[in-house]
């Protein structure tokens, strides 16, 4: 028996299985998951019969109040067991309609289930029943491709890739994940449906690419997306990045390699997806912003204010959320080059000030981000910069413990100059709270309610007011 069936919830689906006599069978990622001794937490249950039904009889024999979720829609069932996600389905045989990739679906045996399955390190199952409880049954050479770290599919790549073109992006997924290659004949078969995959939803192919960005390195999944020529369907902007142009013997850095290669740096650092995204899209505007200039070579001056008007529309047309995250992945864009030119210049306590004002909370991660950026090739170049960061992130805890800068609030509102003043809102109003705010953040008065106060009332004065 494998050592992942020792879980008692496998003594109670075996129990229920025998009672029942039916077959029962645990399938798919978590078998997999366990022979590559990968943590997971969801199981597949495949039981030749309604799975819907033995779910229920599971649910009842654990007790406790165990309640099961049922998708008559789709013929399955969930419970949680403990730390467990366990998914319940009859075995089944699918077929697909050209135009879609939602399946019709026949009852079937095991064959048939394991099969339809997307690829054979995922169609590997353990036996639950009394007379095969932890057999491996393994039709199509699973295991022998996890030895070989081989994705491979279980029947002709071009029927499974067709059938259901999201398991191109999958097959991308976990090669980045596992660290696993595609197969030849897989990958050919990739590139020949790459078109299949406008089919699918916007929020499918989002969520895949979302699992690839927070892969060990992340690079190996959008490397395959290139090759396939999935990415140019999928995300053809990122694609842009692609190329290096050479004018008078003068070329520009490939800003596609030179993207992966921060992603993979920030990968390092945190888990992040946002973070991740950030560091994906830093240079997104650089094609439409590079210009040559017989004297300076290739530019690309304001890149990050036109990559960071563009990040809206990015998420727009990938379904990723319009929120927050949207807003701090467009603030990261935008500032990523603040920290490098400071880096390369005298540190003023004002100039830091005024990043850590802009940055606000996400200073910390905007300053992992430009130490990302750095991937010259030469490692002096690397460490000089690295060791003006470190000089740049000194700084900045310096300031933070003596200004108070990091998610900084005026010590004097509008609302107090109003009242103080006893002024309508009006645009004095506001030239007074930025001037308050400009001479905290260079540093002519402390950041306190009394400094404010004085300057206020002397900028007031200036402007006719009191």
């Amino acid at each position: 028996m494998h050592k992942c069936l020792k879980h008692p919830v496998f003594a109670v689906l075996a129990e229920v299985a025998a009672s029942e006599k039916l077959e029962v069978y645990v399938i798919g990622g978590y078998v997999r998951d366990a022979i590559i001794n990968r943590p997971s937490h969801d199981i597949d249950i495949v039981v030749v019969g309604n799975g819907i039904r033995f779910a229920e009889q599971v649910a009842a024999k654990i007790g406790n109040d165990v309640r099961v979720t049922v998708f008559r829609n789709f013929g399955t069932a969930m419970l949680k067991y403990e730390d467990l996600d366990i998914e319940f389905v009859g075995a089944r045989k699918e077929s697909y309609r050209r135009s879609s990739r939602k399946p019709i679906v026949e009852d079937g045996t095991l064959d048939d289930d394991q099969i339809r399955r997307d690829f054979t390190i995922n169609a590997l199952a353990f036996g639950l029943s009394s007379t095969n409880f932890g057999e491996l049954i393994d039709p199509f050479g699973g295991l022998e491709d996890i030895k070989k770290k081989v994705i491979r599919t279980p029947s002709d790549p071009d029927k499974t890739f067709s059938d259901d073109p999201l398991r191109m992006i999958r097959a991308v997924r976990f090669a980045a994940q596992l660290g696993y290659i595609i197969e030849e004949q897989t990958f050919a078969s990739i590139i020949k449906n790459k078109d299949r995959i406008e089919i699918v939803s916007r929020e499918r192919i989002t969520d895949e690419l979302n699992k690839i960005l927070l892969s060990k390195k992340p690079s190996i999944g959008f490397y395959l997306l290139d090759q396939s020529g999935l990415l140019k369907v999928i995300f053809p902007i990122l694609s842009e990045l692609k190329g290096v142009d050479v004018k008078n013997g003068q070329g520009h850095k490939d800003n596609f390699i030179h993207s992966l290669k921060v992603l993979d740096n920030i990968s390092k650092n945190t888990n992040n997806l946002w973070l991740r995204w950030a560091a994906l899209l830093h240079d997104i505007a650089k094609p439409l912003t590079k210009q040559y200039f017989p004297q300076q070579g290739w530019t690309f001056h304001g890149h990050e204010f036109s990559g960071a008007k563009m990040i809206p529309d990015i998420f727009r047309e990938l379904k990723l959320p319009l929120n927050e995250k949207m807003k701090y992945v467009q603030k990261l864009v935008l500032l990523h080059l603040r920290p490098i030119v400071l880096s390369q210049e005298v540190v003023t306590d004002s100039a830091v000030r005024r990043l850590m004002f802009d940055a606000g909370e996400d200073i910390d991660d905007l300053m992992t981000l430009c130490e990302a950026d750095i991937t010259s090739g030469i490692p002096e170049k690397v460490r000089k910069y690295l060791a003006n960061f470190e000089l740049v992130r000194q700084k900045i805890k310096d300031l933070e413990e003596r200004d108070a800068i990091r998610c900084f609030q005026p010590p004097v509102t509008g609302d107090d100059i109003i009242k103080i003043l006893n002024i309508k809102p009006s645009r004095e109003v506001g030239l007074i709270k930025t001037a308050i705010k400009d001479a905290i953040l260079d540093g002519i008065i402390p950041n306190e309610y009394n400094a404010a106060y004085q300057f206020m009332l002397e900028k007031a004065k200036e402007l006719g007011l009191k």
